[in-house]
């Protein structure tokens, strides 16, 4: 059974930084690809960054590249979103996924998810 959970959630003004982890329950946590996404209220779940198996390729949406960083630590079995210049439109319930895939940016290609983080930014 896998498990994901995250943390790191919270209130934060404007301008300010949050980071998130997600840790993992699951066999060989470096076989896989990780990646976050968000939703916020009355909008659909979209996709924010995703991480290779070893950290080494990341990929990230247009609307926090440059501000997001994700990042994991394989002996930890944990990913981490590092968000800083914190935006009121980066408010949303922040979810972390696991997937075989290589650079998977759709919900669709995700196996598991975890139950997700709240995240307000204040303006």
């Amino acid at each position: 059974q896998v498990q994901l959970v995250e943390s790191g959630g919270g209130l934060v003004q404007a301008g300010g930084s949050l980071r998130l982890s997600c840790a993992a329950s699951v066999r060989r946590f470096s076989s896989y690809s990780m990646g976050w996404f968000r939703q916020a209220p009355g909008r659909e779940r979209e996709f924010v960054a995703t991480i290779n198996w070893n950290g080494g390729s990341t990929y990230y949406a247009e609307s926090v590249k440059g501000r997001f960083t994700i990042s994991r630590d394989n002996a930890k079995n944990t990913v981490y979103l590092q968000m800083n210049s914190l935006k009121p439109e980066d408010t949303a319930v922040y979810y972390c996924g696991i997937s075989s895939r290589y650079r998977p940016t759709l919900r669709f290609e995700y196996d598991y998810w975890g139950q997700g983080t709240q995240v307000t930014v204040s303006s």
